[in-house]
């Protein structure tokens, strides 16, 4: 009874959105959001950790990349990694944030289809089949720094590419709730799913970028 005069019920509207969503700034990558602007020498030795980490993941898959690791590879002592990045996982984050800000680069202000000047459908089904393919390079190294689930959907990188994906779906779809249908689309780029797909089922990266197409199309109501 109470199934039947839910389901008889009209449905309720989108809700509006809670804060407006304007064009997806790039991220901020280096110091925390609260310490202070780094100083020369400072930003030196971070960026020659990074390179260190970077050179350790080339050889030895993100499994090798240990705090002590790092340090040897860079010459400096243990603390000073600690001090800079606070943990492995904060490590790892800032090496996904260097590789972030390159792809919101490109999305921001590349050349189309990913970059302005596409059609927005056509820029959603880019923008898709490059996180694919970013997330397929680096998969260890995203899996072994994919935040804990109280904050994977908080960070700055995740919000960035979920506000694209809401923009552009708002230009598709005015009406709809697009901001539930973007974290709809950013679940098939996750690099779990991923892993799964690719890894443990054997599915090429060819049958992921075709799903996304698929998925886009039946989301945004528009031909593949």
């Amino acid at each position: 009874m109470l199934y039947s005069c839910f389901m008889s019920a009209p449905e309720p509207p989108f809700p509006k959105p809670q804060e407006p969503f304007g064009t997806p700034q790039l991220l901020e990558v280096g110091a925390a959001p609260d310490e202070p602007c780094l100083r020369a020498d400072a930003a030196r030795n971070r960026a020659r950790l990074l390179d260190a980490a970077a050179r350790l993941i080339a050889e030895h898959g993100a499994a090798g990349v240990t705090m002590e690791a790092v340090a040897a590879e860079a010459g400096v002592g243990k603390g000073t990694v600690f001090r800079r990045f606070g943990d492995r996982t904060g490590l790892l984050t800032a090496l996904l944030d260097h590789s972030a800000r390159g792809l919101q680069a490109d999305f921001l202000g590349g050349p189309p289809p990913l970059g302005p000047g596409a059609e927005p459908v056509e820029r959603l089904r880019a923008f898709g089949v490059a996180v694919l393919y970013r997330a397929a390079d680096q998969l260890d190294l995203q899996l072994a720094a994919q935040p804990e689930p109280t904050r994977r959907f908080l960070h700055p990188s995740f919000k960035a590419l979920h506000t694209h994906v809401t923009v552009l779906l708002r230009q598709i779809q005015p009406d709809a709730d697009c901001e539930l249908l973007a974290q709809t689309l950013m679940a098939y780029l996750d690099p779990a799913l991923i892993n799964h797909l690719t890894r443990q089922c054997g599915m090429p990266m060819e049958r992921l970028e075709k799903g996304w197409m698929d998925l886009v199309a039946r989301v945004t109501r528009t031909a593949v």
